[in-house]
């Protein structure tokens, strides 16, 4: 047995004794978590397991496997509730600096409560506005990373509450060699996350904003405002998102502040949801902040409407203190949940709610 395949049965096997016991829990008491506290002895043995490609993350892969038993889990590493395993952790191979007990303590309790069904915080809505909706489409390979197998839309309102809804197969374009759903696949899946949308809210919403991590095709558009006149929604908006090549530069020693916005068409922009804070007086991070890309498909909104949007979304990321994420959480829920449905059966029954992903 290779070292390779040593690797991928020791992580099914941790899997199946986490799971059983948290059956056992869920079959015998009512709790609204359970949380999972990785021993460091798992983690050297599982130390290769970043370097494999393919390979089965056992984080992910447990979520999958436990999705059954609607209960959501917390995984918990070594150096988290012992500091003294921090230095050992990081031998293991986990990759992750520890940080401070007050950012440690924030980051898991603000989790714990947004799994037990609380809501941390919420965004400032101003009642003169429509209510909306806002939705993330990315797309996950396989395991074997052979083929696009399928994408999804992630759905959060106001008070960030996440809805899962997975879409079907996608294909990359000859033309852009980006993943890109058909036509009636991309209207199904806007209209299966609208109807899940109405079932938790009894309601639809008047907009409805959709992130995508590529560029939308003519019949991706085409698919999606299907989607919306059927449902009879007044407003929507698709915008395609990523990283962009653009760098501004200001004066003194530190990058743009976080929230600069340069609008560089009548229907694009680059927002720096990154960057200096005047409050800190500082950059608080480790590397050149590199700007979003917002290129609007469809919609009336400005390009400054969506990035007061987006900058705002950047702060509804509750397993984390970081106020500052590079993307909105439409997009990174997105990439998180599709690191857990590669690990579900094609057939599997998942669950809506984005507290079982994160």
């Amino acid at each position: 047995m290779g070292a390779v395949e040593g690797i991928a049965v020791r992580v099914e096997r941790a899997a199946a004794l986490f799971t059983k016991e948290i059956e056992f829990l869920a079959e015998n008491s009512n709790p609204s978590v359970i949380m999972c506290a990785l021993p460091l002895e798992l983690l050297e043995l599982l130390s290769e397991e970043r370097k494999s490609p393919g390979r089965k993350d056992l984080h992910h892969l447990l979520k999958a496997r436990t999705m059954e038993f609607r209960i959501p889990i917390q995984l918990i590493l070594p150096g988290t509730y012992d500091v003294s395993k921090a230095r050992k952790q990081k031998r293991a191979g986990t990759p992750r600096p520890l940080q401070d007990e007050a950012t440690r303590a924030w980051n898991i309790f603000s989790a714990l409560y947004y799994k037990a069904g609380g809501t941390p915080w919420r965004l400032v809505r101003d009642p003169a506005q429509l209510s909306a909706c806002f939705v993330g489409i990315s797309f996950f390979e396989s395991l074997d990373r052979s083929r696009l197998t399928t994408s999804m839309a992630q759905v959060f309102n106001e008070l960030g509450e996440g809805i899962v809804v997975r879409g079907g197969a996608a294909s990359l374009s000859k033309d852009d060699r980006q993943p890109h759903l058909s036509g009636d696949d991309c209207r199904k899946l806007i209209a299966d996350a609208l109807a899940r949308y109405r079932d938790v809210h009894f309601t639809l919403p008047a907009r409805i904003v959709i992130h995508k991590s590529s560029p939308f095709s003519q019949e991706e558009e085409a698919g999606a405002k299907q989607a919306v006149q059927e449902e009879r929604i007044a407003v929507h908006d698709l915008v395609h998102l990523t990283d962009s090549d653009i760098r501004l530069y200001r004066d003194g020693i530190y990058p743009p502040l976080r929230g600069t916005f340069l609008q560089t068409s009548a229907r694009s922009g680059v927002l720096y949801t990154k960057g200096s804070v005047p409050f800190f007086e500082t950059y608080p991070g480790m590397y050149v902040p590199r700007p979003v890309s917002i290129k609007i498909a469809a919609g009336d909104q400005t390009p400054s409407v969506h990035a007061k949007e987006i900058l705002a979304l950047t702060k509804m990321n509750w397993n984390s203190t970081q106020f500052d994420g590079g993307m909105p959480l439409t997009l990174t829920a997105a990439y998180g949940v599709g690191n857990v449905l590669k690990h579900c059966g094609e057939n599997q029954r998942i669950e809506p709610r984005y507290a079982f992903y994160m």
